[in-house]
C-alpha cells in the first residue's frame, strides 16, 4: 500500500476557502493525503524573522511533508501565505524542507503549466502538450503566472527548486495524488531560493 503523505495547505482564506474544502471533500472519499494544515494567521507580526520562521516551521507545519498553495488574485500580497512558503522552504530543527505544489485557482484565469518532475509529470498530467519550453527569465514567468508570490516565481527560475505548478481544472484525485508524490519524492534535492526577505506586511 503506498504511503500517505501529510500535507499543508496554504490559502487566503478570505477568498479561497471554497478551494480548500473541495480538496478535502476529495480526499474524505479516496483517502489521498493526512491534512496537517493549521491557521498561521495569529503570529505576532512583530517577532524577529528567524523566530516567525522557526515558529511556523516546527509548530505549525510540523511534519508535514508537502506543501499545496492555493493561489487566487489576491494569494501573492498575504504575509502570512509568504511566511508559509519560505517556512515550507527551510529545514527547521525539528522538520525538513517539503515539497512545494502550487494550484492556480479559476480566478487567475491561468493558461500554463510547470512540470518539473520529469516525462512522467508530463505525460500523466498534460497528455495533450506536444512540446514543452523552457524558460529563463523572470519577465516571462511573471507574464505567464502574474498571480503567483514572488517567491515562488525566484524558484521556478531555479532549475533544482522542482515547483510544481498546475490548474484548477487538472486536480482530480488521480492527478492530485500523483502531483502529491512527485512532489514528496523529489523534495530532498530541492535546492530552495531563500534569499527573499519575508514580508512584514500584506502589499
Amino acid at each position: 500500500m503506498a504511503e500517505i503523505h501529510k500535507v499543508f495547505i496554504s490559502c487566503h482564506h478570505d477568498n479561497d476557502q471554497w478551494a480548500k474544502d473541495e480538496l478535502l471533500k476529495i480526499n474524505e472519499i479516496y483517502e489521498i493525503f493526512i491534512d496537517g494544515s493549521v491557521d498561521t494567521g495569529d503570529i505576532n507580526d512583530d517577532l524577529p524573522d528567524e523566530a516567525i520562521r522557526q515558529k511556523i516551521r516546527d509548530e505549525y507545519l510540523r511534519d508535514t511533508k508537502v506543501t499545496i498553495l492555493l493561489v487566487g488574485t489576491e494569494t501573492k500580497n498575504r504575509k502570512h501565505i509568504d511566511w508559509e512558503i519560505y517556512s515550507s522552504m527551510i529545514d527547521g530543527a525539528k522538520n525538513k524542507k517539503s515539497g512545494i505544489l502550487v494550484i492556480q485557482l479559476p480566478s487567475t484565469n491561468p493558461k500554463y503549466h510547470t512540470a518539473p518532475h520529469g516525462d512522467k509529470e508530463k505525460e500523466k498530467l498534460y497528455p495533450e502538450t506536444a512540446s514543452w519550453v523552457s524558460i529563463d527569465k523572470r519577465t516571462e514567468y511573471e507574464e505567464r503566472y502574474p498571480f503567483l508570490p514572488n517567491r515562488i516565481i525566484d524558484n521556478l527560475l531555479k532549475s533544482k527548486a522542482k515547483v510544481s505548478v498546475t490548474t484548477w481544472d487538472k486536480i482530480n484525485n488521480i492527478n492530485l495524488n500523483l502531483l502529491i508524490n512527485f512532489s514528496f519524492n523529489d523534495k530532498e534535492e530541492c535546492e530552495y531560493d531563500l534569499s527573499r526577505p519575508m514580508y512584514r506586511k500584506n502589499l
